[in-house]
């Protein structure tokens, strides 16, 4: 399996030089999207994947040079979405995909699929939020205030509501953020049931959203809309775990498939599980890249 301390040349590529994947199902599906890319499809996670992850998550922004990577390589592709937890506009608006060059057909599907933007027609389509989510919100700062973790100059960023569909607590602003995240959990989780909620544990932070969806279900709906054979998926954390178990399942129906993870030193599992693991968003943008231009060198 990939990890962060392989000596394998995969976490920069030199134009033009795809990284190798340590697994042979890894190997398969880049050979499938390179020698067949109208029948391939690619999604990406956005914060830690397109986007390196900053204190305040609304001045996060598509790492330079990501969105003209995937306008180069996206127009030979059967399809591409970006799957985030974020609300679907939000990301277009971070990730500045909105009438980019070759990416008039990039689908962003958010809040784990439940929103979807399209660039054809540039409009979000979204159900009612869950009535569990605004309950949640009248509640949280008294949760919050009960903890004792509810203090200082971080609190004034440490929650980010996510279009009155999910909340987001983060506590990378904490005086001590593993510890603000470990005694949020427990009273969060409590919470988060009481309305019908969950909560995903992310990098320092714990979103609640209403169950039911996940990058899984998303990814995998997706890749049969689109009729794609081979599918390849980059993510960062715990919540891509679904989206990774999503392409072994479609890799056992038959399809090909690869995994890449983007490494950092928060979030091990995925290393664990990919077939690639790249140095963080620089090392995503560069497989794009690399990708794009072995396509156009035929």
């Amino acid at each position: 399996m990939g990890s962060l301390s392989n000596d394998a040349p995969q976490s920069s590529p030199t134009p033009h030089s795809v990284p190798t994947p340590t697994t042979a199902a890894g190997r398969e599906g880049i050979a499938a999207l390179l020698a067949r890319p109208e029948r391939a499809a690619i999604a990406l996670d956005f914060d830690g994947t397109l986007a390196d992850i900053v204190p305040d998550p609304e001045k996060a922004r598509a790492h330079p040079g990501a969105t003209a990577a995937l306008g180069r390589l996206v127009p030979r592709l059967r399809a591409a979405a970006v799957i985030t937890g974020r609300p679907a506009g939000v990301a277009v608006r971070l990730a500045g995909v909105a009438h980019a060059p070759g990416l008039e057909h990039l689908v962003v599907l958010g809040h784990y699929g439940t929103e979807r933007w399209e660039a054809a027609s540039g409009a979000v389509q979204a159900p009612p939020p869950h009535p569990g989510v605004a309950a949640v919100q009248a509640e949280l700062p008294a949760v919050l205030e009960d903890t004792g973790v509810w203090h200082g100059p971080w609190v004034e960023t440490a929650v980010e509501l996510k279009g009155g569909r999910a909340l987001a607590v983060h506590t990378r602003r904490a005086a001590d953020p593993q510890d603000a995240f470990d005694r949020l959990r427990g009273p969060l989780t409590t919470l988060a049931e009481r309305h019908g909620l969950i909560v995903e544990p992310g990098r320092l932070v714990l979103e609640l959203r209403p169950p039911g969806m996940d990058k899984g279900v998303a990814l995998a709906d997706w890749v049969r809309e689109t009729g794609a054979k081979t599918v390849l998926y980059a993510g960062d954390d715990l919540g891509d775990l679904a989206a990774f178990a999503a392409v072994e399942k479609l890799r056992a129906e038959g399809l090909t498939g690869v995994l890449v993870c983007s490494g950092n030193n928060e979030v091990t599992e995925l290393a664990e599980r990919a077939d690639l693991v790249v140095d963080g968003p620089a090392g995503v943008v560069g497989l794009l890249d690399a990708l794009a231009g072995r396509l156009a060198a035929g």
